[in-house]
């Protein structure tokens, strides 16, 4: 897994971890925790399958879509 993956999984789980702190506290600043979280993670999914893609592409296979 890319590193840029990685990190953004690990801010996505912390971020989820915030939003379910402020929402305990009565916070609805927790909106925004998961607004973040979900931007995270689809920065995570495209860093994998970019990677996944570069792969197959120097290996000289098709890329499905």
């Amino acid at each position: 897994m890319p590193r840029l993956a990685v990190f953004a999984l690990v801010v996505c789980a912390l971020a989820v971890a915030a939003a379910v702190v402020s929402f305990t506290q009565g916070s609805w600043l927790g909106i925004v925790w998961i607004l973040m979280a979900g931007i995270s993670s689809n920065m995570a999914w495209f860093y994998v399958r970019k990677s996944k893609m570069d792969r197959e592409r120097r290996a000289g296979t098709p890329v499905a879509s």
